[in-house]
Protein backbone atom coordinates (compact mmCIF):
# COMPACT_ATOMS: atom_id res chain seq x y z
CA UNK A 1 0.00 0.00 0.00
CA UNK A 2 1.02 3.39 -0.49
CA UNK A 3 1.08 6.04 1.83
CA UNK A 4 0.42 9.37 0.91
CA UNK A 5 0.76 12.47 3.75
CA UNK A 6 -0.40 15.41 1.33
CA UNK A 7 -2.30 16.69 -1.20
CA UNK A 8 1.25 18.11 -2.99
CA UNK A 9 2.50 14.68 -3.44
CA UNK A 10 -0.26 14.02 -6.09
CA UNK A 11 1.44 14.71 -9.50
CA UNK A 12 -1.19 13.30 -11.88
CA UNK A 13 -4.77 11.85 -10.86
CA UNK A 14 -4.55 7.89 -10.27
CA UNK A 15 -5.71 5.74 -12.52
CA UNK A 16 -10.15 5.00 -12.13
CA UNK A 17 -9.29 5.75 -8.22
CA UNK A 18 -12.87 4.30 -6.26
CA UNK A 19 -12.58 6.20 -3.08
CA UNK A 20 -13.85 5.57 0.25
CA UNK A 21 -13.55 8.68 2.83
CA UNK A 22 -14.01 8.53 6.88
CA UNK A 23 -11.46 8.86 10.10
CA UNK A 24 -11.61 5.06 10.17
CA UNK A 25 -10.92 5.17 13.92
CA UNK A 26 -10.76 1.42 14.76
CA UNK A 27 -10.61 -0.21 11.30
CA UNK A 28 -13.65 -1.71 12.80
CA UNK A 29 -15.51 -4.78 10.67
CA UNK A 30 -17.83 -2.15 9.21
CA UNK A 31 -14.78 -0.17 7.64
CA UNK A 32 -13.61 -3.00 6.25
CA UNK A 33 -16.64 -3.73 5.00
CA UNK A 34 -16.33 -0.52 3.06
CA UNK A 35 -12.84 -1.08 1.99
CA UNK A 36 -13.77 -4.76 0.97
CA UNK A 37 -16.55 -2.66 -1.59
CA UNK A 38 -13.83 -0.43 -2.95
CA UNK A 39 -11.37 -3.26 -3.65
CA UNK A 40 -13.75 -5.03 -5.57
CA UNK A 41 -14.65 -2.04 -7.58
CA UNK A 42 -11.57 -0.77 -8.45
CA UNK A 43 -10.59 -4.15 -9.75
CA UNK A 44 -13.89 -4.03 -11.87
CA UNK A 45 -12.87 -1.10 -13.13
CA UNK A 46 -9.21 -1.77 -13.59
CA UNK A 47 -8.80 0.79 -11.31
CA UNK A 48 -6.82 2.05 -7.91
CA UNK A 49 -8.65 1.67 -4.37
CA UNK A 50 -8.08 4.54 -2.32
CA UNK A 51 -9.03 5.11 1.40
CA UNK A 52 -8.85 8.73 2.50
CA UNK A 53 -8.90 9.67 6.14
CA UNK A 54 -7.32 12.99 7.80
CA UNK A 55 -4.63 13.25 10.78
CA UNK A 56 -5.43 14.37 13.28
CA UNK A 57 -8.61 13.68 13.88
CA UNK A 58 -11.10 17.30 12.78
CA UNK A 59 -12.38 17.39 16.43
CA UNK A 60 -8.96 17.99 17.77
CA UNK A 61 -8.71 21.24 15.35
CA UNK A 62 -12.78 22.03 15.41
CA UNK A 63 -13.22 21.37 19.00
CA UNK A 64 -9.61 21.92 20.38
CA UNK A 65 -11.06 22.58 23.87
CA UNK A 66 -14.04 20.51 23.87
CA UNK A 67 -15.27 16.59 23.90
CA UNK A 68 -12.49 14.71 21.87
CA UNK A 69 -13.02 11.24 21.67
CA UNK A 70 -9.78 9.27 22.73
CA UNK A 71 -8.53 7.37 19.84
CA UNK A 72 -9.51 3.61 19.23
CA UNK A 73 -6.24 3.29 16.67
CA UNK A 74 -3.35 5.24 16.46
CA UNK A 75 -2.14 7.00 12.87
CA UNK A 76 0.05 5.08 12.33
CA UNK A 77 -1.66 1.58 13.60
CA UNK A 78 -4.76 2.89 11.44
CA UNK A 79 -1.99 2.50 8.21
CA UNK A 80 -1.02 -0.93 9.65
CA UNK A 81 -4.72 -2.21 9.76
CA UNK A 82 -5.89 -0.60 6.41
CA UNK A 83 -2.83 -1.99 5.15
CA UNK A 84 -3.94 -5.35 5.68
CA UNK A 85 -7.17 -5.06 4.20
CA UNK A 86 -5.67 -4.86 0.74
CA UNK A 87 -6.31 -1.42 -0.58
CA UNK A 88 -3.95 0.50 -3.17
CA UNK A 89 -3.16 3.75 -1.67
CA UNK A 90 -3.85 5.68 2.07
CA UNK A 91 -4.49 9.21 1.41
CA UNK A 92 -3.91 11.13 4.76
CA UNK A 93 -4.71 14.53 4.72
CA UNK A 94 -3.31 16.98 7.29
CA UNK A 95 -6.54 18.97 8.89
CA UNK A 96 -6.56 22.20 9.16
CA UNK A 97 -8.77 25.04 9.65
CA UNK A 98 -8.38 25.82 5.77
CA UNK A 99 -9.17 21.82 4.83
CA UNK A 100 -12.47 22.45 6.70
CA UNK A 101 -13.55 25.45 4.94
CA UNK A 102 -13.83 23.41 1.68
CA UNK A 103 -17.26 23.96 0.18
CA UNK A 104 -18.85 20.81 -0.71
CA UNK A 105 -18.40 21.13 -4.21
CA UNK A 106 -14.61 22.13 -4.45
CA UNK A 107 -14.01 18.84 -2.50
CA UNK A 108 -15.53 17.03 -5.12
CA UNK A 109 -14.98 18.66 -8.45
CA UNK A 110 -10.98 19.78 -7.68
CA UNK A 111 -10.14 17.51 -5.08
CA UNK A 112 -11.45 14.04 -5.94
CA UNK A 113 -12.32 14.49 -9.94
CA UNK A 114 -9.57 16.33 -10.20
CA UNK A 115 -6.98 15.96 -8.72
CA UNK A 116 -7.51 12.25 -7.60
CA UNK A 117 -8.64 11.09 -10.25
CA UNK A 118 -12.19 9.75 -9.24
CA UNK A 119 -14.20 7.19 -10.86
CA UNK A 120 -16.33 5.94 -8.19
CA UNK A 121 -17.40 6.80 -4.55
CA UNK A 122 -17.96 4.35 -1.44
CA UNK A 123 -19.96 5.47 1.35
CA UNK A 124 -22.27 4.82 4.18
CA UNK A 125 -25.43 5.81 4.63
CA UNK A 126 -24.69 8.79 6.96
CA UNK A 127 -21.84 10.09 4.66
CA UNK A 128 -21.98 14.13 4.76
CA UNK A 129 -18.52 16.14 3.73
CA UNK A 130 -18.17 19.70 2.98
CA UNK A 131 -17.46 22.94 4.59
CA UNK A 132 -20.09 22.28 7.68
CA UNK A 133 -21.23 19.28 6.71
CA UNK A 134 -23.14 21.02 4.09
CA UNK A 135 -22.34 18.28 1.35
CA UNK A 136 -25.01 15.21 1.84
CA UNK A 137 -25.54 11.80 0.09
CA UNK A 138 -28.47 13.45 -2.04
CA UNK A 139 -26.62 16.08 -3.36
CA UNK A 140 -23.43 13.34 -3.74
CA UNK A 141 -26.25 11.32 -5.89
CA UNK A 142 -27.14 14.67 -7.58
CA UNK A 143 -23.74 15.69 -8.70
CA UNK A 144 -23.01 11.97 -9.69
CA UNK A 145 -25.66 12.10 -12.34
CA UNK A 146 -24.25 15.17 -13.22
CA UNK A 147 -20.44 14.60 -13.53
CA UNK A 148 -20.36 11.11 -14.53
CA UNK A 149 -18.69 8.99 -11.41
CA UNK A 150 -20.93 6.55 -9.21
CA UNK A 151 -21.75 6.30 -5.71
CA UNK A 152 -22.14 3.19 -4.02
CA UNK A 153 -23.78 3.42 -0.79
CA UNK A 154 -23.43 0.02 1.61
CA UNK A 155 -25.68 -0.38 5.05
CA UNK A 156 -24.55 -0.16 7.79
CA UNK A 157 -23.40 -3.39 9.97
CA UNK A 158 -25.70 -4.24 12.70
CA UNK A 159 -24.34 -5.11 16.25
CA UNK A 160 -23.17 -8.48 16.90
CA UNK A 161 -23.67 -8.74 20.65
CA UNK A 162 -27.33 -9.35 20.76
CA UNK A 163 -28.61 -5.10 20.22
CA UNK A 164 -29.64 -3.34 17.30
CA UNK A 165 -26.75 -0.94 17.59
CA UNK A 166 -24.92 -0.45 14.36
CA UNK A 167 -21.02 -0.89 14.82
CA UNK A 168 -19.54 2.05 15.23
CA UNK A 169 -16.47 4.01 16.63
CA UNK A 170 -18.29 5.26 19.39
CA UNK A 171 -19.93 1.71 20.70
CA UNK A 172 -16.49 0.52 20.44
CA UNK A 173 -15.39 3.02 22.59
CA UNK A 174 -17.97 2.80 25.13
CA UNK A 175 -17.21 -1.31 25.02
CA UNK A 176 -13.39 -0.94 25.68
CA UNK A 177 -14.16 1.94 28.64
CA UNK A 178 -16.89 -0.77 30.10
CA UNK A 179 -14.16 -3.15 30.23
CA UNK A 180 -16.65 -5.43 27.88
CA UNK A 181 -13.54 -6.84 25.83
CA UNK A 182 -14.74 -9.80 24.26
CA UNK A 183 -17.63 -7.29 22.71
CA UNK A 184 -14.50 -5.22 21.47
CA UNK A 185 -13.30 -7.76 19.87
CA UNK A 186 -16.50 -8.70 17.72
CA UNK A 187 -16.93 -5.29 16.65
CA UNK A 188 -13.56 -4.89 15.77
CA UNK A 189 -12.74 -7.75 14.35
CA UNK A 190 -9.99 -8.38 16.48
CA UNK A 191 -8.57 -7.60 20.44
CA UNK A 192 -8.35 -4.09 21.05
CA UNK A 193 -4.80 -3.21 21.47
CA UNK A 194 -2.72 -0.35 23.23
CA UNK A 195 1.07 -0.19 22.45
CA UNK A 196 4.40 2.01 22.91
CA UNK A 197 7.73 1.84 24.40
CA UNK A 198 8.28 -0.29 27.45
CA UNK A 199 9.25 2.67 30.01
CA UNK A 200 11.00 3.03 33.65
CA UNK A 201 8.29 2.30 36.34
CA UNK A 202 8.54 2.44 40.49
CA UNK A 203 10.82 -0.51 40.78
CA UNK A 204 8.79 -2.41 43.07
CA UNK A 205 6.57 -4.93 40.95
CA UNK A 206 9.80 -7.51 40.71
CA UNK A 207 11.07 -6.37 43.77
CA UNK A 208 8.31 -6.08 46.26
CA UNK A 209 6.04 -8.76 44.70
CA UNK A 210 7.78 -10.92 42.76
CA UNK A 211 6.08 -10.00 40.13
CA UNK A 212 7.80 -7.56 36.98
CA UNK A 213 5.93 -5.54 35.24
CA UNK A 214 6.52 -3.74 32.19
CA UNK A 215 4.92 -0.31 31.96
CA UNK A 216 3.56 1.71 28.95
CA UNK A 217 2.62 5.44 28.75
CA UNK A 218 -0.84 6.18 27.11
CA UNK A 219 -0.98 9.20 24.04
CA UNK A 220 -4.43 10.14 23.17
CA UNK A 221 -5.40 6.42 23.12
CA UNK A 222 -8.22 4.72 24.26
CA UNK A 223 -7.62 3.50 27.89
CA UNK A 224 -10.00 0.41 29.28
CA UNK A 225 -11.38 0.27 32.39
CA UNK A 226 -9.46 0.24 35.32
CA UNK A 227 -9.32 -3.58 36.48
CA UNK A 228 -7.15 -6.39 35.70
CA UNK A 229 -6.84 -8.09 32.42
CA UNK A 230 -5.83 -11.02 30.70
CA UNK A 231 -3.37 -10.30 27.41
CA UNK A 232 -1.46 -11.46 25.40
CA UNK A 233 2.14 -9.29 24.90
CA UNK A 234 4.05 -8.99 21.42
CA UNK A 235 7.52 -8.24 21.27
CA UNK A 236 10.33 -8.76 18.89
CA UNK A 237 8.33 -11.06 16.28
CA UNK A 238 6.79 -13.25 19.62
CA UNK A 239 3.88 -13.12 21.30
CA UNK A 240 3.49 -14.38 24.68
CA UNK A 241 0.76 -14.60 27.70
CA UNK A 242 0.52 -11.86 30.47
CA UNK A 243 -1.47 -10.08 33.27
CA UNK A 244 -2.18 -6.18 32.57
CA UNK A 245 -3.03 -3.97 35.52
CA UNK A 246 -4.75 -0.58 34.66
CA UNK A 247 -5.60 1.82 37.27
CA UNK A 248 -3.64 3.96 40.61
CA UNK A 249 -2.00 0.42 42.18
CA UNK A 250 -3.99 1.65 45.60
CA UNK A 251 -2.69 -0.12 47.87
CA UNK A 252 0.46 1.69 47.84
CA UNK A 253 -1.41 4.81 48.14
CA UNK A 254 0.81 6.66 45.71
CA UNK A 255 -2.44 8.03 43.24
CA UNK A 256 -0.23 7.72 40.21
CA UNK A 257 -2.13 6.11 36.81
CA UNK A 258 -0.23 3.21 35.37
CA UNK A 259 -0.81 0.85 32.61
CA UNK A 260 1.24 -2.33 34.00
CA UNK A 261 1.76 -5.54 32.16
CA UNK A 262 3.64 -8.81 33.93
CA UNK A 263 4.79 -10.59 30.80
CA UNK A 264 4.15 -14.47 31.63
CA UNK A 265 7.61 -16.75 31.84
CA UNK A 266 9.46 -13.58 30.02
CA UNK A 267 12.86 -12.98 31.61
CA UNK A 268 14.23 -10.19 29.54
CA UNK A 269 14.80 -6.38 30.01
CA UNK A 270 13.08 -4.43 27.50
CA UNK A 271 12.92 -1.28 28.64
CA UNK A 272 12.96 1.40 25.67
CA UNK A 273 11.54 -1.30 23.39
CA UNK A 274 8.29 -1.25 21.72
CA UNK A 275 5.29 -3.64 22.45
CA UNK A 276 1.80 -4.20 22.00
CA UNK A 277 -0.57 -5.59 24.30
CA UNK A 278 -3.91 -7.19 23.33
CA UNK A 279 -6.72 -6.93 25.76
CA UNK A 280 -8.65 -10.38 25.77
CA UNK A 281 -10.72 -10.32 29.36
CA UNK A 282 -11.40 -8.27 31.82
CA UNK A 283 -10.68 -10.23 35.04
CA UNK A 284 -11.46 -7.84 38.30
CA UNK A 285 -11.88 -4.10 39.40
CA UNK A 286 -8.21 -2.92 40.97
CA UNK A 287 -9.04 -2.96 44.93
CA UNK A 288 -7.02 -2.14 47.56
CA UNK A 289 -5.19 -4.90 49.52
CA UNK A 290 -4.34 -4.46 53.74
CA UNK A 291 -0.63 -5.02 52.85
CA UNK A 292 1.61 -6.40 50.25
CA UNK A 293 1.88 -10.09 51.19
CA UNK A 294 -2.16 -9.77 50.55
CA UNK A 295 -1.56 -7.95 47.10
CA UNK A 296 1.13 -10.72 46.38
CA UNK A 297 -1.03 -13.35 47.01
CA UNK A 298 -3.88 -12.00 44.79
CA UNK A 299 -1.38 -11.27 41.90
CA UNK A 300 -0.87 -15.09 42.32
CA UNK A 301 -4.60 -16.01 41.56
CA UNK A 302 -5.07 -13.30 38.92
CA UNK A 303 -2.01 -14.92 36.62
CA UNK A 304 -3.57 -18.84 37.04
CA UNK A 305 -6.64 -17.25 35.92
CA UNK A 306 -4.82 -15.66 33.04
CA UNK A 307 -3.35 -18.93 32.40
CA UNK A 308 -6.51 -20.32 32.13
CA UNK A 309 -8.59 -17.84 30.26
CA UNK A 310 -5.31 -18.04 27.08
CA UNK A 311 -5.01 -21.29 27.65
CA UNK A 312 -6.21 -21.87 24.34
CA UNK A 313 -4.71 -18.93 22.29
CA UNK A 314 -1.12 -19.76 22.61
Amino acid sequence: MDIISSLEEIERPLKNAVITIGNFDGVHIGHQALFHTVIEKAEAVGGTSVAMTFDPHPLHVLAPNGARPPMITMADQKAELIAKTGIDVLLCIPFTHAFAAISARSFVVDLLLERLGMRAMVVGRDYSFGRNREGNLGLLRQWAAEMGFEVLVIDWIQGVTGDADRISSTHIRQRVMDGRMEEAKRMLGRYYQIHGLVAGGRNRGGKLLGFPTANIHLQDELCPKQGIYAVTVEHGGSTYKGVANIGFSPTFDDHQFTVEVHILDFHQTIYGDPIRVNFIQRLRDEIKFNSIDALALQIHKDVAHAREVLADLL
